[in-house]
């Protein structure tokens, strides 16, 4: 107990002890402590987590299924809203079949410790989330991370593993990275992945229901949908749900019902969160989800666009997650800090979530923020950043 309690010091007096804050809601606007703020840190992009087609679904299936579902998916945890929702996730993303996971790091670990072993080369962007990393980890597959979106060194990489090559070889990268914001280049990762005949995984945790025309996700942002063989995803972002999924071709499937430890030693999610991810993937594909893509869209230009100008360095953003570069962990944390004071709720991001010398401010933009609060917020920003960065 003692060198646990003197860990959390050490971290306090680095300013890098992490603590939990409560919020009302996933709203634009959210209760802390008695004073409304923005949220400016929630993944709830098209802004339904709260929406009344969701909730409704929600009810319906709890009250006709009940509030959990009993055991896991190989015992008697597959129900109806399971089954109906793993073939509506292959329609979504144009693939045979899907497998439900609990969490963004279940499906992560559980896939590549499912799929891939000791003879297989794994090739992996520096800037994977640490699902994918230690998904890695547990597969014990040689693991080769190549430099971020880097292309040409990840050639470079791969040719030189082709003398030594056993067995499968795998790329994986994040769609939409979650703390820079940028967007990996599929095409490009396509092309390499079939010059080697390897596969390629795409984690769109921070993509799907957000990029493309229908909100397919990264893939159909670059017009390579049809070409990447593992499509992961997250219901706990866009899609204002909670769980994720695979989406592959059938023997990848029965592969991970058989060898995927995630999911075999897992309790099925609540019948009621696939039927409210179901409500969510209708509203995606209706109208009203096209209506909330070009305003999030909007939404991200207007703070962008703002902080841009105000000299900020958003570290190639080119999606709803902006971050704005602040270094170090202390001035990045006074900075949050004063804008909760201020009403303006973000996060500061600090080592081991990305290197020493780029912690930053993640804001994540919703469809639902206003444009008037939109710019306060960037004000603010700027206001805090020129203080505390001198």
């Amino acid at each position: 107990m003692r060198n646990w309690q003197a860990r959390l010091d050490q971290l306090s007096d680095q300013g890098m002890l992490r603590t939990l804050r409560t919020v009302d809601g996933q709203s634009s606007k959210v209760n802390i402590n008695g004073r409304e703020s923005l949220l400016l840190c929630s993944n709830n992009y098209l802004g339904i987590a709260d929406h009344p087609a969701l909730t409704e679904a929600m009810l319906v299936a709890t009250r006709q299924y009940g509030t959990g579902s009993g055991a896991s998916r190989l015992v008697s945890g597959t129900m109806p809203p399971h089954a109906a929702l793993e073939e509506r996730i292959a329609c979504f993303k144009g693939s045979a079949a899907a497998l439900l996971f609990n969490s963004g790091y279940a499906a992560n670990t559980g896939i590549l410790q499912g799929l891939f072993g000791p003879d297989d080369v794994i090739f992996s962007d520096e800037l994977n989330h640490a699902s994918i990393i230690d998904g890695c980890r547990l597969a014990r597959a040689r693991t080769v991370v190549y430099p971020h979106c880097d292309v040409a060194a990840l050639a470079e990489l791969m040719a030189n593993e082709k003398p030594h090559r056993k067995g499968r070889w795998l790329i994986v990268t994040d769609g939409v990275f979650s703390m820079d914001g940028d967007k990996a280049p599929l095409a490009e990762l396509c092309d390499l992945k079939e010059e080697h005949d390897a596969l390629l995984m795409v984690d769109d945790a921070h993509g799907t229901g957000v990029l493309g025309k229908k909100g397919r996700g990264t893939g159909e942002h670059f017009d390579c949908l049809d070409r990447i063989d593992l499509h992961m995803g997250t219901f706990g972002k866009a899609l204002g749900c909670a769980g994720a999924y695979l989406a592959a071709e059938q023997v990848v499937i029965d592969t991970l019902v058989n060898n995927s430890r995630a999911f075999i030693f897992s309790t099925s999610l609540p019948p009621g969160v696939p039927a409210a991810a179901m409500a969510a993937f209708d509203l995606v594909d209706s109208e009203e989800g096209r209506i909330l893509r070009d305003k999030l869209e909007a939404n991200r230009k207007q703070l962008a666009g703002l902080l841009t100008a105000g000299g900020m360095d958003l570290l190639g953003s080119t999606t709803q997650i902006v971050p704005v570069l602040s270094r170090d962990p202390e001035p990045t944390m006074k900075m949050t800090a004063r804008l909760l004071e201020d009403g303006i709720f973000l996060q500061g991001i600090r080592p081991p979530t990305v290197a020493p010398g780029l912690c930053r401010l993640r804001a994540t933009v919703m469809a639902s923020h206003e444009p008037a609060d939109l710019e306060r917020a960037a004000k603010k920003i700027l206001a805090v950043h020129r203080e505390f960065s001198t």
